[in-house]
């Protein structure tokens, strides 16, 4: 092959939701694609994260109403228990459907599926290697979305990588058992999720965060309500919490926990590590090409995702910046349309969704209270409590309620913050607002559907404006 010549226009190594997106749409827009993947199409997400614990979720909470059906008045004769073989078989079609359909997409816009690691030989040729073959490929361009992978902290105890009864995500979505009694660490979302579904499975689980609230990256009043709902379904919640060390005993772990000074010893048959994630990039050789490397991930030179070699494009969780699926997808349509099209556009991270999969779940978009007070905003807030609203009293989803922060004088949008059912399906109204620049009075002027869960977004911007009707 001339050494000017191409196998792609494009090649997008990893095919995650950031990967996949991408590749497709460079295919939609005209360009030749090819998207090596190590591994299984779909990535983290679909195959250890996103889908797999949405599906466990599921579970686990149909399993929770009926338990608890009587308060809905309806009697369930016999006993009620759990086929955890048949929850793990469930969560298996589901992702294996999924996968497939990524592949079946990739055939529809003719997509060349390349098995193997990928190792760059220079900025235009990488060497794919799968079962000790080796194939050289060239493009014009690449796309790096190599993703992430769980990392082992470095507990006193638990040093020195995998271990029995010390479980990561990757385990926890693959559970050989429901553990009797098991140790989160971490009250970030793959902590609070985790805790609800053992929880709810019958496992007498203990979470532990330092901060002084569970999923400290949201409004603080979040973090409150969620850990306030925990406690109530059994979850032994510690915030402001450490980790000193873990011994191992015949039967599983005896952990060290200190809280406010105190420390006692809580005996666990499974550490579940739910925090700590690495970019993918070892072995690439991406640095003996230009490509420049941060503690975190790839280094990108603007929000247009380009990298310090000008045809290598870095997004998602390799960046080491935003680690959301969605986030992901974005950038990857984004760059893909910058490619084919010779743009340069930026990407905008203003409106940013972030949920959590908890019962009740948990949504957030835009500044905090706290991170608009501290950029300089004159804030002012609203607020509604679910248990106000007609469709929450008849479906029995009283919990939670909806924040929204605005600025003071014009009343732009500058957040919402929710903690209830449904609400990771009601954060995009949010989204829009942000985007668009939306004030109160607007926002106070949309009809919302009655009755709905939506109707307390209406009532907390009324709020904010001093003239909530409900309230």
């Amino acid at each position: 092959m001339p050494k000017d010549s191409f196998d792609s226009d494009v090649i997008v190594i990893g095919a995650g939701p950031g990967g996949y997106v991408a590749a497709i749409r460079a295919a939609q827009l005209g360009a030749t694609v090819t998207v090596v993947e190590k591994e299984y199409l779909g990535g983290t997400c679909l195959n250890w994260g996103c889908i797999p614990s949405k599906a466990l979720i599921a579970s686990t909470e149909a399993y929770q109403n009926v338990l608890h059906a009587d308060k809905m008045g309806v009697k369930i004769d016999g006993k009620v228990s759990i086929d955890f073989d048949a929850i793990v078989k469930r969560k298996e079609k589901v992702v294996t459907t999924l996968r497939g359909g990524v592949g079946m997409l990739f055939k529809k816009n003719k997509i060349n599926h390349v098995e193997g690691f990928a190792k760059f030989v220079d900025k235009n040729t990488i060497s794919v290697e799968k079962d000790g073959k080796k194939t050289k490929l060239r493009a014009k361009n690449f796309i790096l979305a190599m993703g992430s992978s769980v990392i082992y902290l470095p507990v006193p105890g638990l040093e020195g990588g995998q271990k029995e009864g010390v479980w990561t995500s990757d385990d926890a979505v693959n559970p050989p058992f429901v553990p009797k009694k098991m140790l989160i660490l971490g009250g970030g979302a793959v902590g609070v999720e985790f805790s609800y579904v053992f929880n709810g499975l019958g496992a007498d689980v203990t979470l532990v965060e330092m901060m002084p609230t569970v999923i400290p990256m949201m409004d603080e009043d979040l973090g409150k309500e969620l850990g306030k709902q925990l406690k109530k379904q059994g979850v032994g919640v510690k915030v402001g919490a450490s980790l000193d060390k873990c011994e191992k005993t015949k039967n599983g772990w005896k952990c060290h926990v200190t809280t406010g000074g105190k420390t006692e010893v809580i005996e666990v048959d499974v550490v579940l590590l739910g925090v700590g994630r690495k970019a993918n990039t070892d072995g690439m050789a991406l640095d003996k090409i230009g490509v420049k490397l941060h503690r975190r991930g790839v280094e990108i030179v603007d929000d247009s995702l380009k990298t310090h070699v000008g045809n290598i494009y870095a997004i998602g969780d390799v960046t080491g910046r935003i680690q959301l699926a969605h986030v992901a997808s974005a950038e990857g349509v984004r760059v893909a349309t910058n490619i084919v099209k010779g743009e340069a556009k930026q990407m905008d991270y203003k409106a940013v969704p972030n949920c959590v999969y908890t019962v009740p779940e948990v949504a957030s978009v835009g500044l905090s209270e706290s991170e608009a007070k501290s950029q300089g905003y004159e804030v002012v807030t609203g607020r509604f409590d679910f248990r106000g609203l007609g469709k929450a009293m008849a479906t029995g989803h009283i919990d939670g309620f909806v924040k929204v922060v605005c600025e003071k004088k014009y009343g732009e949008v500058l957040g919402l913050h929710m903690v209830g059912a449904h609400v990771t399906d009601m954060i995009p109204e949010g989204v829009a607002a942000i985007n668009l620049e939306a004030t109160i009075e607007s926002m106070i002027d949309m009809i919302h559907a009655h009755p709905t869960m939506a109707e307390a977004i209406l009532e907390a911007f009324e709020d904010a404006h001093g003239m909530a009707i409900h309230k």
